[in-house]
């Protein structure tokens, strides 16, 4: 079953493809979505990314070194 995970911190430069093979490592990806800025289109510093496995994810990349910053990685919380 998969899980989603909120990935804060990252870099504008990083690309979803980048992630994918980042979380790719730890697991299947379903998906990966860079959350960006509605009026500018611009990167808002975070994305989601769903796969299996993402506890193993979530423990590995915690406050890993990604592009020159250090990634903020843990379980999604859902929508009130």
């Amino acid at each position: 079953m998969s899980k989603k995970i909120y990935v804060g911190n990252i870099s504008w430069s990083a690309t979803e493809e980048q992630l994918e093979e980042l979380f790719g490592e730890y697991g299947k990806v379903h998906s990966v979505k860079i959350i960006t800025d509605r009026e500018t289109g611009r990167p808002r510093g975070f994305a989601f990314v769903e796969m299996d496995n993402a506890d193993a994810a979530i423990s590995a990349l915690n406050n890993k070194d990604f592009l020159g910053r250090s990634l903020k990685v843990n379980e999604a919380m859902t929508k009130r």
